[in-house]
């Protein structure tokens, strides 16, 4: 036996298949389906026309530039379907992997250990993108629902002070009067900006999350949505779901791509593999009912919300499911209304922090990694005395995130998010079939079902939905990438532990 498998070196095995499924859908049931569902539903229109504004695929295909990309309408529930789908190909990828390498950790992790430190740059710098972009979108859904919270009780801020710098569709109150154009205006989202800087205080200073404390979560996050669906069946107007898919196809795909930030942080199933009881068996059944219970859950939101108000009104709205609760209340005086508004807006931001705790711990963990691997400086890797944290890189993500989530809009932050999350499973599921071939033999705790079916689909299926991406995103992340190379070939190579000793 090696010393990677020695019963020291071994993690306690305590997880079984509904623990697991518990552990995925606190992970997947955060922020998104609170905020990005609007965008998903109506698509987004900009103020002026440019080829950089149409998704990848339909400018393929037509040629043409665009104000803005289509949404799926009340066909986001076939959105959700097909990313779940997605989801599912390229869980069992990760899966395979976590249970093949005999530590804990990240995609990052995962491929240090299988393909070598350039791949591991690539997707550990890929991840740095992921997590900090989808933290900045959940800051501003955040920062949406405390607003609406505010409102409840009655204060109104300044919207100059609550909304952020940059607003494609501009912005609108609830009888359709504009506050602000599109572009840029003056003024900084400070709720969104504040929750993150509180949040990387307490994650400084050390937090440590239980199985008790994640069921909890669950269950007020599960218990928003219901609320929600039930309070909402009441009020749905069979009249809204026609056109049922107003954008076609490329709506559907649109909205899949938009929608997919939503099932961020399903692979915590599969990251869990070296914990499970059982993981040829029990893998599979967390990774399945885990997507089975939040896709049926997500398009019971997205079903009644398109039948309680009209789909091409959720246009650029970070808090669709209670602002549509609000308008409902208004115009039917319901008392029930008001206060199930308020249930959801508890357990959606509950959801929201916890999102943002996992991910904002997540991302100075892949940095003080990669710190400790030579690839970034050891500054990176500084752990605080007292707290025992990784505390200046906790300190640099919480500043880096939390200043453009006062600058920036939902839908930017979400596709940014979307791409790197794509890549860094395209990635993965390509580092599956090359393992297959090339380590054939290497033990495999779990191995996804069906030969390479699993991997290939998975890549298909995830070019596919980054392909409904707009180019301008594309842009942003070859950029990204550009300059990450830039940093490994400038510094990171000539570092690393494995580099070679000058004499």
């Amino acid at each position: 036996m090696s010393d990677s498998e020695a019963p020291e070196h071994q993690l306690k095995k305590t997880l079984g298949p509904w623990s697991l499924t518990a552990l995925g859908i606190g992970a997947v049931i955060g922020s998104g389906i609170f905020t990005v569902i609007g965008t998903a539903i109506a698509g987004q229109k900009f103020d002026t026309s440019s080829i950089l504004n149409a998704p990848l695929l339909d400018y393929i295909i037509h040629h043409t530039a665009t104000t803005g990309r289509p949404g799926a309408g009340p066909a986001l529930a076939l959105s959700l379907v097909l990313v779940a789908l997605v989801c599912a190909f390229t869980a069992l990828c990760y899966a395979e992997l976590a249970s093949m390498i005999p530590i804990a950790g990240s995609a990052y992790t995962y491929t240090y250990a299988t393909m070598g430190e350039l791949i591991a740059w690539i997707i550990g710098w890929d991840l740095i993108l992921e997590y900090a972009v989808s933290n900045m979108a959940v800051s501003v859904g955040f920062a949406a629902h405390l607003v609406d919270a505010f409102d409840w009780f009655g204060w109104h801020p300044n919207p100059r002070w609550i909304s952020p710098a940059y607003l494609p569709s501009g912005l609108t109150d609830l009888q359709g009067g504009t506050i602000y154009n599109t572009g840029w205006h003056f003024g900084f989202n400070i709720p969104a900006f504040l929750i993150v800087m509180l949040l990387t205080v307490v994650l400084v200073r050390g937090i440590r999350e239980s199985a008790e404390t994640n069921n909890i979560m669950v269950l007020l996050k599960i218990g928003a949505i219901l609320a929600f669906v039930v309070a909402g069946m009441k009020y749905i107007h069979p009249t809204n779901y026609h056109p049922f898919a107003p954008q076609g196809w490329p709506g559907v795909l649109t909205g899949g791509s938009i929608i997919f930030f939503t099932y961020i942080g399903f692979d915590s199933v599969s990251t869990a593999a070296e914990e499970a009881k059982n993981p040829q068996r029990d893998l599979p059944i967390g990774i399945i009912a885990t997507l089975v219970i939040c896709t049926v859950l997500y398009i019971a939101v997205a079903v009644v919300l398109t039948g309680i108000v009209k789909w091409d009104t959720l246009i650029d709205d970070a808090a669709p499911v209670v602002n549509s609760l609000k308008k409902l209340g208004l115009m039917s005086h319901s008392k029930g209304l008001h206060w199930t508004r308020l249930v959801v807006l508890f357990g959606a931001m509950m959801g929201m922090i916890s999102s943002l705790l996992v991910f904002q711990l997540g991302q100075a963990r892949v940095w003080f990694a990669m710190s400790r691997d030579g690839l970034l400086p050891k500054l990176f890797g500084r752990v605080h005395p007292k707290f025992r944290t990784p505390s200046t890189a906790t300190w640099i993500a919480g500043v880096l995130v939390g200043i453009p989530a006062g600058i920036l809009d939902i839908g930017t932050l979400a596709d940014l998010s979307n791409i790197g999350t794509l890549f860094a499973f395209v990635l993965v599921s390509l580092g599956v079939i090359i393992l297959r071939f090339k380590q054939p033999e290497r033990r495999r705790g779990f191995r996804a079902p069906g030969g390479l079916t699993a991997p290939i689909l998975s890549v298909v299926f995830c070019i596919l939905l980054m392909s409904g991406l707009p180019i301008l995103t594309w842009l942003r992340f070859f950029a990204w990438l550009i300059i990450g190379m830039s940093v490994y070939w400038l510094y990171s190579r000539h570092r690393s532990e494995f580099a070679p000793v000058r004499k």
